[in-house]
């Protein structure tokens, strides 16, 4: 859980910067990720995308789906499914807290962003979300812009 934690997560790879505009973001959470090791020579390039992917409860397990891991050029014939599933390391606890905020509340599972640790571990930043509607995606983006405005406002009085 990352909760008063700063954001210092090492080298991103992937960012979802669709999700804080499609979703209300709520609890985040730090989980590992299980992958092959072309996928982590491939996800070490910088070229991985999560724009599209969501993670799903299967089994009493998370499993990050739809997450585009391109295939490593030097690995030939060992070389992975650029959007396989991939099973989300969580604990148990954290598992049952995600199933059931889906089931009950009907919350989404969204990844914000893929990156490597400090320690050199492959890490996502798992965020359980709900859906926005149209009114408030443009009450979000006539706020941002508001900010921007008086930013500017501002900068040129002082």
């Amino acid at each position: 859980m990352v909760k008063g934690k700063d954001e210092n997560t090492g080298k991103v790879v992937a960012d979802n910067r669709k999700a804080r505009y499609n979703f209300e973001i709520g609890e985040t959470f730090e989980t590992g990720i299980v992958l092959t090791g072309t996928e982590v020579k491939s996800l070490r390039g910088g070229k991985a995308s999560i724009g599209e992917s969501y993670a799903d409860a299967k089994n009493g397990e998370i499993w990050l789906v739809n997450a585009n891991i391109p295939e490593y050029l030097e690995a030939n014939r060992f070389n992975h499914e650029p959007k396989r599933p991939r099973k989300l390391l969580l604990h148990k606890r954290q598992v049952f807290k995600l199933m059931s905020a889906v089931e009950r509340e009907g919350m989404t599972l969204v990844p914000l962003k893929v990156y490597f640790n400090d320690k050199g571990r492959a890490k996502v930043l798992l965020a359980l979300a709900k859906g926005k509607k149209a009114h408030d995606k443009r009450e979000t983006a006539k706020t941002r812009d508001w900010q921007r405005e008086k930013g500017r406002l501002l900068r040129d009085k002082g």
